[in-house]
């Protein structure tokens, strides 16, 4: 199985409900996808920094599964930064790249670059996660 065939069959309901699409896994990167719908919005049909940061904590939680060694029992959020640089507007998708920054034995941490479909940045967040074992 491939690490997009991984995230794609792991039952995500957080992940699901905000309508997040894994578009790309392998090793050093994770994408997804999701659109900005009018539940996930603020004042001004623009994207609220609360699914900012829950689509950010979904791809890289999402990362560190596909990188947890074999006997990890599963991974959870330690920590998490966001740096909001810009606004996505209603209808719009946010693109999600996450990349490693360090993969432990009792950690990761990744950066998830959020972008416009246009390549207008939405955010950085940086995230550590702790290895369950």
């Amino acid at each position: 199985m491939t690490p997009l065939e991984k995230l794609k069959a792991m039952k995500m309901p957080f992940a699901e409900l905000k309508g997040v699409e894994f578009v790309e896994a392998e090793k050093d990167r994770v994408v997804a996808r999701m659109t900005v719908r009018p539940d996930l919005c603020t004042l001004h049909h623009t994207i609220h920094g609360g699914a900012v940061m829950a689509l950010a904590d979904s791809v890289g939680a999402a990362a560190t599964v596909i990188n947890l060694p074999d006997d990890a029992k599963g991974t959870t959020t330690l920590e998490s930064k966001t740096n909001f640089i810009g606004g996505a507007k209603e209808g719009t998708t946010v693109i999600a790249i996450a990349t490693p920054v360090h993969r432990g034995r009792r950690t990761q941490v990744w950066t998830t670059r959020l972008e416009t479909e246009d390549g207008k940045l939405v955010a950085v967040v940086t995230q550590t996660q702790l290895v369950l074992v």
